[in-house]
């Protein structure tokens, strides 16, 4: 084996025991991720975990738009540099994961960057790469002498194009505006500028007239991400040539796939994927919606992880005080009873006919048209009512998307779920219904349009879902910010003990490799920020008031649920710098779409949060009352950090530690949470003892991971077995054995525990034997154990029992 080459003797790369996200751009390569591999072998890890390595448009900060699947990234190193990084981590043992973006491409400035694309803009249909891009041909005319043929439509022109006709220019062959730059059609460079412009198979177009006419399907709504037709054999192996390569040379050993909703076939997908690698470890990037389940028919080996992000947050959220925080928020707001309604009203004003997804609902549209047109059974139902039904269809659907494979049976839950959907059409349109119903669930028979429209539906569900949920509802229902997390189920804060058990247990039987997650790239606040806000839902009346009162000091405000926004985006990371602060409240008030927005900002509104927010952090006795209440629930916090990393790092799965995240890290939504995080202090810091310092969070955190990570690694990670603590305050403790020898045990709710007297007489009954605390070095023998002699100085134990003589 070289530096060159590596590969790893075949068989002797089993599944993770865990991993490790690095976010990769221009501040932090390959070559700085190769001088982290020692750190991150003593850390405990077993894979590094990479965020997208191919060829990306300039700048580009994480890595999701490709531009070129052919060669790995110049701006990260290039290959060299990744076969470098290989060959330093399998001299400390370690593997990598590769995340692949499959769904889409960039259009990239200047375009000529992505040269499929570019030779589509150039060749029209007839173009060899056409068949790569998702695109409709038929829904926009031709050029003149071929209107029939259709064009794409490129929506990036400042304003109409009469008004801009004057700022394109032609150099050669090339068609330049401003810093875009587009091929000529053959034959037509010398023709003055509105007539070439006319004849190209391309039609460049006011910025604002894509919701309502773009023709190729995008990344939710992102116009400079075009999809691509991975479900097409020969696209699927002309963008993976390269992973699959570095994965045969045993570079790669495991994938993580960027959102296969988004994909016509995501079984199919990932069917292929497995043939190709030989059933190399995957995840997927699925988000699972309330008590929804990955398909056990995909080929995979789970998910991310934020299903079981959800329940770690969930299971330590108080659920009775969430509820009290929750009718405050709505008296004070005057917002819906249920933020599910948020969420059902961020996807209607999606899919209206101005919504920013009106274009994907109108090729639904089409496509519905053209199937009754081709069967005289089908007839007689007008496009408004088709359009009605499948904007009902998709405001309603309770899931992400239905998994309808045309020639199968539908699935029970996506048969349940499409009825679920279009419960509340109109009695006038049932017939209407009826037939999207078929249609959706595959039950009308087989043709090409039949099975593109089952297909198109689901990405279209998708998209949908995650701009009208996670992109809209959960910027506007402020209530308890900790809830609004990718993947989360705010009608329903907190979980069971019993709830978190039945989870662990269906991993451990299901999904035993399946990762799981607490803080990622895309996750709105961070861990420990989130922790912060959790001890909110234990004193519901306190934090209601200090809103109320921290309001009223900080003077008039825009509107009261930006000021609980604002309130909790302070505690979850102070201390905060102003341009900081300011950054990430643009971007929630934006999102949120209510008074301002990306696309139609109100200047007037976000001026007034800009000096409300920097007036607020300039206060001289608002921002002492702020410190005050962040230190006032600084160790529950602590409690609710460290428990959920330990929870995190020993339940069943994959625990994926992100960038930092090994240490208190109180970040919030990108580009925030993207910045590149210094590994090589962190790797001084492991060699610190917790004991120097008692109370220290962060020597706490990152030794707690060290410790879990290196059990994990040495293989103590068995069978999941709750355990139960008896006495007046169980219901505060959480505890479960992994196998024979290690036992974990977690307090919940701390708030309430102190307030209620502490542990007093509870107990946990641990197997019979001589236990370690791993994180304090206590000793203790097996038996009923006062809880409060356990966990006297810490909130949170990680025993391991002593090998019997």
């Amino acid at each position: 084996m070289t530096s060159e080459q590596p590969r790893p003797a075949a068989g002797a790369v089993g599944p993770p025991t865990s991993s490790y996200r690095l976010q990769l751009q221009p501040a932090f390569t390959l070559h700085d991720a190769r001088r982290a591999v020692p750190y991150l072998a003593a850390l405990g890890v077993s894979h590094l975990h990479l965020s997208p390595l191919l060829e990306a448009a300039p700048g580009s900060t994480h890595g999701y738009d490709t531009v070129d699947h052919g060669r790995i990234s110049e701006q990260l190193g290039g290959e060299p540099a990744l076969r470098e990084l290989a060959a330093e981590a399998h001299r400390h043992q370690l593997r990598l994961i590769a995340d692949v973006v499959p769904n889409h491409m960039a259009v990239p400035v200047p375009e000529q960057l992505n040269q499929p694309l570019w030779e589509v803009l150039r060749d029209g249909p007839d173009s060899r790469f056409a068949h790569w891009f998702d695109i409709d041909w038929t829904a926009q005319p031709g050029p003149v002498d071929a209107p029939e043929r259709g064009r794409l439509l490129l929506p990036l022109l400042g304003d109409r194009l009469g008004a801009e006709l004057g700022q394109f220019t032609v150099e050669g062959e090339t068609l330049r505006y401003f810093e875009h730059a587009f091929p000529l059609r053959p034959g037509t460079a010398g023709l003055p500028i509105a007539e070439l412009l006319s004849r190209q198979w391309y039609r460049p177009a006011w910025w604002r007239v894509a919701d309502g006419e773009l023709n190729y399907r995008r990344f939710f709504t992102v116009n400079q991400l075009i999809a691509v037709r991975v479900e097409v054999p020969e696209v699927f192996e002309a963008t993976h040539r390269t992973l699959l390569r570095l994965h045969a040379d045993g570079v790669l050993d495991g994938f993580r796939i960027d959102h296969p909703d988004g994909l016509a076939d995501p079984r199919g997908y990932l069917r292929r994927l497995a043939e190709a690698t030989g059933g190399a470890y995957t995840v997927v990037e699925k988000i699972l919606t309330g008590p929804e389940l990955l398909p056990a028919d995909w080929p995979c080996a789970g998910t991310t992880g934020y299903d079981s992000l959800r329940r770690i947050d969930g299971v330590l959220t108080d659920h009775a005080g969430a509820e009290r925080l929750m009718h405050a928020y709505r008296l004070d707001c005057g917002t819906p009873a249920d933020p599910a309604e948020e969420g059902r009203r961020g996807r209607a004003e999606l899919t209206a006919p101005d919504g920013e997804l009106a274009a994907e609902v109108a090729r639904l549209v089409r496509l519905v048209e053209g199937i009754c047109s081709a069967e005289p059974a089908l007839s007689d139902h007008p496009a408004p009512a088709v359009r009605a039904v499948l904007a009902e269809l998709l405001t309603a659907y309770p899931v992400y998307r239905p998994y309808v494979v045309p020639g199968e049976p539908a699935p029970a839950e996506a048969v349940a779920d499409v009825a679920a959907a279009l419960a509340r059409v109109p009695a006038e349109l049932g017939a209407t219904a009826e037939l999207v119903r078929g249609l959706a669930l595959g039950q009308l028979g087989r043709s090409p349009a039949k099975d593109e429209f089952c297909a198109r539906l689901g990405q279209t569900a998708s998209a949908v879902a995650a701009k009208g949920v996670e992109d809209t509802a959960f910027y506007r229902f402020n209530a308890l910010l900790s809830l609004n997390e990718v993947g989360g189920f705010p009608s329903r804060p907190g979980l069971r003990p019993a709830e978190f058990h039945d989870w662990c247990g269906y991993l451990a039987e299901h999904w035993p490799h399946t990762m799981t997650a607490l803080s990622t790239h895309d996750t709105k606040r961070s861990a420990d920020a989130r922790a912060r806000l959790t001890v909110l839902a234990e004193l519901p009346e306190r934090w209601a008031a200090e809103c109320a009162a921290w309001t009223t000091a900080a003077g008039p405000c825009p509107d009261r649920p930006t000021a609980w926004l604002l309130w909790q985006t302070l505690i979850a990371a102070w201390p905060v710098e102003p341009d900081r602060l300011v950054g990430i409240l643009l971007k929630s008030v934006r999102e949120a779409k209510r008074a301002t927005s990306w696309t139609t900002p109100d200047e007037h509104y976000e001026r007034r949060l800009v000096e409300y927010a920097r007036a607020a952090l300039a206060n001289p006795g608002l921002c002492p009352r702020i410190d005050g209440f962040v230190q006032s629930i600084a160790p529950y916090a602590r409690s609710n950090s460290l428990a959920a990393a330990l929870l995190h790092l020993t339940m069943p799965g994959v625990p994926d530690v992100f960038q930092g995240g090994e240490e208190p890290l109180y970040t919030l939504v990108d580009p925030d949470n993207r910045a590149p995080v210094d590994l090589g202090s962190l790797a001084v810091r492991l060699t610190d003892s917790p004991a120097d310092r008692p109370g220290d969070l962060a020597r706490e955190k990152l030794h707690l991971t060290a410790t879990a990570l290196r059990l994990r690694r040495s293989g103590e990670a068995g069978p999941y077995r709750p355990l139960t603590a008896t006495g007046p305050a169980a219901t505060h403790l959480l505890a479960f054995a992994r196998g024979e020898r290690t036992v974990s045990v977690v307090t919940r709710l701390p708030y309430g525990l102190d307030h209620a007297g502490g542990w007093r007489d509870t107990a946990l009954g641990l197997p019979v034997g001589s236990w370690t605390d791993q994180l304090t070095g206590h000793r203790i023998e097996g038996g009923e154990v006062s809880v409060g002699e356990l966990l006297e100085d810490h909130p949170v134990a990680l025993l391991v029992r002593e090998s019997q003589s």
